[in-house]
């Protein structure tokens, strides 16, 4: 096999993606009309699309993406275009339930029913109001009023008068006294005394105290027949009053029932509010002294807002009035439990907590019954038992009212058990991806209820059809939704090249939305400081320019410390078993470059590979998998006739926070190699690179930060011409480095090299072929691998006579 070549490096047209300007034929985003609406969400807008259309009730819609996708704008607009065309939801009231006040009754009416229940009560009562006063101090009433008395007075003077009469016959006198009747004899129109009473017979005696005793008698016994005769009074006056109420009632409810003819719900409860209202009467009899002070007269004062007219009034927890145009679609921001499912409120009486059906507000499920509730999920499981209130309704299919307190049985409060409402209502909850996969392994109802995930993409695939005619008409939309100039050509491919940027990929376009905005209003700001007509590509790159100046506060003083040496970075010479690594910094959402000096040293031992930053526990994980896979590189590569006999330590100098991630690990094998062939590797780099067990080199992350942070530090010192960086070949296609590097590409100032293999890495920052093992399965005499592995074979001698002369000794 034919020795390694060296690779060639990148050049200046390879850097930066080149964008099919062919595709976009227009002068000024103005003439596009912006119409796609969706643009790269096909799978998530077909799913919502399919939640809002099928009919079967837990096909609810978890909408999942990450912020600023969109996501929010387009469900609902994809539910108004859906919702428009449904039936209006119906009206939803509670009324008061006269047998059990305690359980308000829920009645449904059709749609804009329900305000005019509500006003015709209002109407009713304040008609009976002044009708009923009326009938009562009418001369029909007053009539049969005055008859019932005189009967009634008529009955009991009648028996008075034939025991008087008697009383007379029989000689005895009745005597009206302040403490009631007394009796005594009589003759001759007087009153009998003392003395003359004894001075009479003993037959005589006898007989006027018998009859005194006869009409004492008949005088207790009609007495006491008096309760009796009032109380049949008393319900005479009260039929009669019932018959006149009754009269009033049914003339003046009868619009109402009317109206309502075709709802037996409504029909039912006007029976049991005609019953009440005759029974009550009285309460329109009471005096109206308030009304009188008004500035109107009493026959238009709204006599339904008194307290004791409180039982007929209608609460209207749903009016979907004749304004309205299909099903309704409600988003609530701040879903917490009274919010979602509605609430009791409570007025402080004389010290106490009292409250009626009055009081009972509605919630978001009773908004979007009927229709489409639109929430985001961080906000619902943020609040306390929303997402608990949530799901039990969607599970029993009715809305039911209850408070915090009575679910932890804080509260004794007496409160109202109100009728459940059906519910009927589509949910589509909005969330990141991290959040359905943590319901759906945390939370076993969520799967049941919500069956269909609508994700959204990150990313739109530029080899797509359609899609760069279509992503410029998405900028066009954007910009006039944010109010912004028009853009011309340039600045849109300058957008389209900073949202490959966002994606890291140079094959994708970003669809974050809210991303894309902010540049573009940061443009705006820039092309109205320059007087410009619309934005240019300048106006793009001077806010990206200037957003990176805002955040580059530590990116800055990193630079600084490698300049002035306090950080020791080496852009020059060559020294053996050191590199240069490079990784990315993360501070809110700007990341950049930052180079890091990696040194190896080696020496004879029993194969292991010490990790200093794992040993000090500053190593996550995924570095430690790299460790060791380079230890599995070692072994298979040169370990092949002798076990492998190194002590070898890694680490990364002036490092003292956490390490993490395996893209330094090109890096730390080139480096070990480098110290075991006791070849000098060339400072004028920097790589960035995973290997496998393989020696394959395997993409990375943040390409593009990596590059422009290792180029900052020799741009600092002076490009010479023979510094750059090494890569993943699989990265190229993620560069879209900044203008300043691609022209210092061109002009030869700065290079960067493609590795497919680690060998690749070796044969640039050495000088040295590689090398490949030949037929006899050894190297080159004087390749890099063959000092290696003569390297390793010297250590295994050694190791292997130190081990005879322990035996030796313990002989």
């Amino acid at each position: 096999m034919a020795g390694h070549h060296r690779p060639d490096p990148l050049t200046a047209a390879e850097l930066r993606p080149a964008l099919p300007s062919a595709k976009l034929r227009f002068t000024l985003t103005d003439e596009l009309d912006g119409a796609q609406e969706w643009l790269g969400q096909d799978r998530a807008v077909d799913a919502i699309r399919m939640s809002a259309m099928v009919p079967h009730e837990d096909f609810h819609v978890f909408v999942l993406g990450q912020p600023g996708s969109g996501r929010h704008a387009i469900a609902q607009s994809i539910l108004d275009g859906i919702a428009k065309d449904r039936p209006v939801a119906c009206d939803w009231v509670y009324v008061n339930n006269f047998e059990m006040p305690h359980k308000p009754v829920a009645i449904q009416l059709p749609p804009g029913s329900a305000s005019r229940l509500r006003k015709m009560m209002e109407t009713l009562v304040d008609d009976l109001a002044n009708q009923i006063p009326a009938l009562f101090d009418s001369e029909d009433y007053q009539t049969r009023r005055r008859t019932i008395e005189e009967d009634f007075s008529a009955e009991h003077e009648r028996e008075m008068s034939e025991i008087f009469d008697d009383a007379r016959a029989r000689n005895v006198a009745i005597l009206r006294t302040p403490v009631g009747f007394s009796f005594a004899g009589h003759r001759d129109g007087n009153v009998l005394t003392q003395e003359e009473f004894e001075a009479l017979t003993d037959e005589e005696r006898d007989a006027l105290e018998e009859a005194i005793e006869s009409v004492q008698q008949r005088i207790s016994d009609v007495l006491k027949s008096v309760p009796k005769q009032e109380k049949a009074h008393r319900r005479q006056v009260e039929q009669l009053n019932y018959q006149l109420a009754a009269r009033g009632v049914d003339e003046a409810i009868r619009e109402v029932q009317d109206a309502y003819a075709a709802e037996p719900e409504v029909q039912t409860y006007l029976k049991a509010v005609r019953n009440d209202l005759v029974e009550n009467a009285e309460l329109f009899l009471m005096g109206d002294s308030e009304d009188s002070a008004g500035p109107f007269p009493v026959a238009t004062s709204k006599r339904f807002k008194e307290p004791q007219f409180q039982r007929y009034r209608v609460n209207v927890m749903v009016s979907n009035g004749s304004g309205c145009s299909g099903a309704p679609v409600v988003k609530e921001e701040l879903p917490t439990m009274a919010n979602l499912i509605g609430r009791i409120e409570y007025a402080s009486e004389m010290g106490a907590l009292v409250t009626n059906f009055t009081m009972i507000k509605p919630g978001a499920l009773h908004r979007a019954n009927g229709g489409y509730l639109v929430l985001d999920v961080r906000q619902v499981l943020s609040e306390p038992l929303a997402w608990d209130a949530l799901k039990r309704c969607l599970r029993t299919g009715e809305i039911s009212i209850y408070s915090p307190g009575e679910r932890l049985s804080l509260v004794s409060t007496v409160s109202l058990e109100p009728d459940p409402v059906p519910l009927s209502v589509r949910v589509v909850l909005i969330g990141e991806r991290l959040h359905y996969y943590l319901l759906s392994a945390l939370d076993p109802d969520f799967l049941q209820l919500f069956k269909l995930e609508a994700d959204f993409d990150d990313h739109l695939r530029l080899e797509e059809s359609g899609a760069v005619e279509g992503y410029a008409e998405l900028i066009a939309r954007l910009a006039r939704r944010a109010g912004t100039r028009p853009l011309d050509q340039p600045a849109v491919e300058s957008v389209m090249r900073e949202s490959m940027r966002l994606t890291g990929d140079a094959g994708r376009l970003t669809l974050n939305f809210s991303r894309l905005s902010d540049l573009l209003r940061e443009a705006e700001f820039w092309a109205g400081s320059g007087g410009s007509a619309h934005i240019g590509p300048q106006h793009i790159e001077r806010a990206v320019a200037e957003k990176e100046r805002r955040a580059g506060r530590v990116r800055e003083l990193g630079l600084e410390t490698i300049q002035q040496g306090t950080v020791m970075i080496d852009t020059d010479g060559a020294r053996i078993g050191q590199i240069n690594a490079m990784s990315v910094l993360q501070i809110g959402d700007y990341s950049f470059g930052k180079p890091s000096r990696l040194t190896a040293r080696t020496r004879p031992g029993t194969g292991k590979l010490v990790d200093i930053e794992r040993e000090t526990e500053l190593g996550g994980p995924i570095h430690s998998k790299g460790m060791l896979i380079l230890q599995g590189y070692l072994a298979a590569t040169y370990a092949t006739r002798a076990p492998l006999s190194l002590w070898a330590s890694l680490v990364f100098e002036q490092s003292y926070g956490g390490v993490e991630g395996d893209s330094a690990s090109a890096a730390e094998l080139i480096a070990l190699l480098s110290s075991l062939a006791e070849v000098p590797l060339d400072q004028s780099f920097a790589i960035t690179g995973s290997v496998n067990q393989f020696g394959d080199i395997q993409a990375i992350g943040g390409v593009n930060q990596k590059v422009e942070g290792f180029f900052d530090v020799c741009d600092g010192r002076g490009l010479t011409g023979r510094q750059g960086v090494l890569i993943p070949a699989a990265n190229v296609r993620n560069l879209t480095l900044r203008q300043r590097v691609v022209d210092a590409v061109e002009a030869g100032r700065f290079r960067i090299f493609p590795m497919t293999s680690v060998t690749d890495g070796l044969t640039v920052l050495t000088g040295l072929e590689a090398g490949v093992r030949g037929a006899d399965g050894t190297y080159p005499e004087g390749s890099l691998n063959r000092r290696v592995e003569d390297r390793l074979q010297a250590f295994a001698d050694i190791r292997k006579s130190f081990a005879k002369e322990a035996g030796g000794d313990a002989q």
